[in-house]
């Protein structure tokens, strides 16, 4: 009889054991799968917020990038033209800085754009008027005789590549070495826009 209680006793108690072991295992698996601390904002979500910040910032430097070459298309000319446009420049403009320069550039490059115009640059310079030709270097000769700096060669390039700070300009003078008749000309028929350094500009 103390048999059976003892053998009942025993078995209970190596059931009781063998639960007990396999809860600890349980317990201790659960533990090693919790974070060791929790974030306020899951791995998933960070990396997505930063991919979104970076591609933010890629759109607008792609942006950037994008006008940049719309507005860098340089203009085409012959070498002729090229060099033709070089030498009006600093034959009319070879005492200014190189906005001066630049100006100039701009009035030629505007007349060969415009209809009213001749439309290349060779003929806007040589363009006569009642035997009268546009531009006094031309009629004097210093068109050829000047030297080009590299600064009229940048003022030049910086116009072909789109810069235009003329206002659409289409003529200009230098006042101090005009005659009388010539400036009476431009101040009764064109539109004065500004003046810089020894030119005024006209419309």
């Amino acid at each position: 009889m103390y048999k059976k209680y003892i053998c009942f006793i025993f078995l209970c108690n190596v059931i009781f054991s063998l639960c007990w072991f396999n809860i600890e295992k349980i317990a201790d698996a659960g533990a090693q799968q919790m974070p060791a601390f929790q974030m306020e904002e899951s791995p998933e979500e960070s990396i997505r917020t930063n991919v979104v910040l970076d591609e933010s910032k890629a759109v607008s430097l792609q942006r950037v990038v994008e006008v940049n070459v719309l507005e860098s298309e340089r203009i085409g000319l012959s070498e002729e033209d090229y060099d033709i446009l070089l030498r009006i420049v600093e034959s009319e403009a070879g005492g200014e800085d190189e906005d001066g320069k630049l100006l100039v550039a701009n009035v030629i490059l505007n007349r060969v754009e415009n209809s009213k115009f001749p439309g290349t640059v060779k003929e806007v310079v040589f363009q006569e008027e009642k035997g009268v030709f546009q531009f006094s270097p031309v009629a004097d000769g210093r068109l050829y005789s000047v030297t080009v700096s590299d600064e009229t060669v940048e003022a030049v390039d910086r116009a072909l590549w789109g810069e235009d700070i003329s206002e659409g300009a289409l003529y200009f003078a230098s006042r101090k070495n005009a005659s009388p008749e010539r400036m009476k000309w431009f101040d009764e028929h064109l539109e004065l826009l500004f003046s810089y350094g020894g030119h005024e500009f006209f419309n």
